[in-house]
């Protein structure tokens, strides 16, 4: 037993490290750490190629790094308390830890309800615990509807939020007649960051992902009329998150055009503090809820520097409205979309978001496949976040993720790798030149490919698409996997599962056609030998909408009666590498003679003996499943395949 194997600790009553002892500690880790790496690579520690450290981050695919231990090495200074400046820690200096964050629920969405419908929706869902509402106007809900809509409607505690598109400036005077037309409450709320209302104009954002919007001069008039409480532009981060932005550039352009906003009513000549108020955001949060955590203290800590470069520092606070992302649902096993938007609203709330929406579990598909009622869906997105608040009491503490040197770090790199993209667009001349070039739209074209990279080779797994996929569940009309016809929803959306989704689509075209593509695997030895192997094959075909057959174990002699048993144009041989030493030729050589076009192996090339016959490919960890499963359906649709 070594030093470096087992470091020692400091006594239990110890106390605090200097600084060398911290150093000392770290490198008995670091020394700890490398002989176990090496041990697992066979080699010595000097010959590892990098620090244990560099070896064992993990790289984010967005500019930051995680690594794999954090010290009091990494302590940062005190953020300072929430609703103060640099407001990293939160925008409300005095939220109700009773109530926490604001359970925010979209409205309007349904087609055919009339404005009393929709208004006896949003008052059943204040009583069951909706403290916020999203309200789409322009569809269901008319912008004269709006006063009945919000009939009933305690303005001075809920925060209202518009999403009107074009119809955003009709939508916006309405909003604010009913709201100077209410009556007055005995006791009005104070205002805070808590009850603030949104008009939800969203022109440059838009502009960018497509979705109908008003013009900007429209905008900034509205914004010169708006009363105390009430803010006119929501620069929305999902119209980049949902075409594929990484967390920096979502901050990183949401922030360019809010600066840009800020500019636009500065020249009208409102004050930089008016200015400032009269911004909220809307931020995607994903099921890692760590990066959702930082995010929103990123966005707040990059806001800030903004507000405290234009003079103005105590208008810094940045509005949140958090949204459950909607390119990280899935169409297939929705289910699982429960527990990504669980850990989205986690990282949300625990991140200091004003206000959150959870979408439905449902939400990717269209109206007209969804299996549950939008009541049920309705419900189950409200009471995820009310659990959090209420049994996990996660309202209770105000950014309990405080002084976490992970969660510090981490907020700390992404606000600067926002901070970065934010000025490459100013360096363009601001937020309209670097969108009018398609520079924004070419950086996010290039993260977008990326994520479709990690994806394709699984090594970003999706449950129920990419990992146990389930050939039985309900099949999609073709084309539904790249549908946009979705609320909320943008022209620009590109959903993480949509390729493998795609790619289902298909194969389910073909099966109700009469013919599920399929292929026939060929275990070779005994259970033990080639059952991890057949497993990973029939799941990774399933990914692919193709079946896989399994008639145990088959030998040379017994591969002919397999194959006409189960005719298919292609075979997948399935064993360790000493079977396919021992038995792979002979096996491959009567699959070939039995009818069968193609034969795969399972597991790397190199374990197919070299002087033999060779196998036309492999499916083995790591492979483009994407391009490999498409060539596959099209060889089995295009030659024909049995039904499973």
């Amino acid at each position: 037993m070594t030093a470096s194997e087992h470091p020692v600790q400091p006594p239990s009553n110890a106390g605090p490290l200097s600084a060398q002892g911290l150093q000392a500690a770290y490198d008995d880790w670091s020394a700890a750490a490398a002989a176990v790496l090496a041990r697992s690579r066979k080699v010595t520690a000097d010959e590892l190629p990098e620090s244990p450290e560099a070896l064992l981050s993990t790289h984010t695919g967005d500019g930051t790094v995680v690594r794999p231990l954090y010290t009091r090495k990494d302590e940062a200074a005190e953020q300072g308390a929430p609703g103060q400046f640099p407001f990293v820690r939160g925008a409300d200096p005095v939220r109700d830890v009773n109530v926490g964050w604001r359970v925010t629920e979209r409205f309007g969405d349904e087609d055919g309800l009339s404005a009393e419908a929709v208004n006896e929706q949003i008052l059943d869902a204040a009583g069951n615990g909706t403290s916020g509402l999203w309200l789409n106007v322009g569809g269901s809900i008319a912008a004269d509807d709006v006063a009945a809509v919000l009939a009933g409607v305690y303005l001075d505690l809920v925060p209202v939020t518009l999403d009107a598109g074009a119809d955003g400036i009709a939508a916006a005077r309405a909003y604010l007649a009913a709201r100077a037309a209410a009556p007055e409450a005995p006791q009005a709320a104070p205002a805070t960051a808590a009850n603030v209302q949104s008009l939800g104009l969203s022109p440059y954002t838009a502009a960018f992902s497509g979705r109908a919007t008003v013009e900007v001069e429209e905008a900034n008039a509205v914004a010169t009329e708006a009363p105390a409480g009430v803010r006119t532009f929501r620069v929305d981060g999902t119209d980049f998150s949902q075409a594929g932005a990484n967390n920096p550039q979502e901050l990183g352009y949401a922030v360019a055009a809010a600066v840009t906003h800020v500019r636009d009513l500065v020249g009208a000549g409102m004050s930089r503090a008016d200015a400032l108020g009269q911004i909220t955001f809307a931020i995607s949060v994903d099921d890692d809820q760590f990066a959702g955590i930082a995010k929103l203290r990123a966005l707040r800590a990059v806001w800030s520097r903004v507000a405290d470069v234009l003079g103005e520092p105590e208008a810094g606070a940045a509005i949140t409205h958090a949204v459950t992302d909607l390119a990280m649902l899935t169409q297939r096993d929705p289910w699982v979309n429960m527990l990504r938007s669980t850990v989205a609203a986690f990282g949300a709330g625990l991140g200091g978001a004003d206000q959150v929406t959870v979408l439905g579990y449902d939400a990717a598909l269209p109206a007209d496949q969804r299996s549950s009622s939008t009541s049920f869906s309705r419900r189950m997105a409200r009471n995820t976040q009310l659990i959090l608040l209420e049994e996990s009491n996660l309202g209770r503490v105000l950014d309990p993720a405080g002084g976490s040197w992970f969660v510090e770090s981490l907020t700390a790199d992404l606000a600067s790798a926002a901070w970065e993209v934010f000025t490459e667009v100013e360096a363009r001349g601001g937020y309209r030149p670097a969108l009018a070039e398609g520079w924004i739209a070419s950086q996010i074209a290039e993260s977008l490919a990326a994520r479709d990279v990690q994806v394709a080779h699984r090594k970003a797994p999706l449950t129920g698409v990419s990992e146990f996929p389930n050939l039985d569940e309900t099949a999609r009309p073709a084309g539904t996997a790249n549908t946009v016809d979705i609320a909320t929803a943008t022209p620009k959306l590109a959903r993480v599962g949509r390729q493998f989704e795609a790619l289902r689509d298909a194969a389910d075209a073909a099966a109700a056609a009469g013919s599920r593509p399929s292929v026939l695997m060929l275990p070779l030895g005994s259970v033990a030998e080639h059952n991890g192997r057949t497993t990973f094959v029939a799941n990774l075909l399933a990914a692919g909408g193709i079946a896989a057959i399994n008639p145990g174990t088959v030998d040379a002699e017994s591969i002919a009666g397999v194959v006409a048993d189960n005719p298919t144009s292609v075979a997948v041989l399935c064993g360790t590498a000493k079977r396919y030493a021992e038995s792979g030729p002979a096996a491959l050589a009567a699959a070939r003679s039995a009818g069968i076009s193609r034969v795969l192996l399972a597991g790397p090339d190199r374990e197919w003996p070299a002087d033999a016959d060779g196998v036309d490919g492999s499916l083995r960890v790591g492979i483009d499943a994407i391009a490999t499963l498409t060539e596959l359906l099209d060889h089995l649709t295009e030659g024909g395949s049995a039904s499973a």
